[in-house]
């Protein structure tokens, strides 16, 4: 579930940039797609790490 909220939170992070860079459609999907991988990775880590201390 982290994983999945890190994910879409940075996709909307990513668009949110791109929109104030004054991005077009594309540049925010391309910023969205960056910045949720991103996000998911570093989810997926904090998962790990809970997982591990529990």
């Amino acid at each position: 579930m982290i994983v999945l909220a890190s994910l879409v939170f940075g996709a909307l992070l990513g668009a949110g940039t791109a929109r104030r860079r004054g991005g077009r459609g594309l540049d925010m999907a391309q910023y969205a797609a960056g910045y949720g991988i991103a996000f998911g990775i570093l989810g997926l880590f904090v998962t790990i790490f809970i997982a591990r201390m529990t």
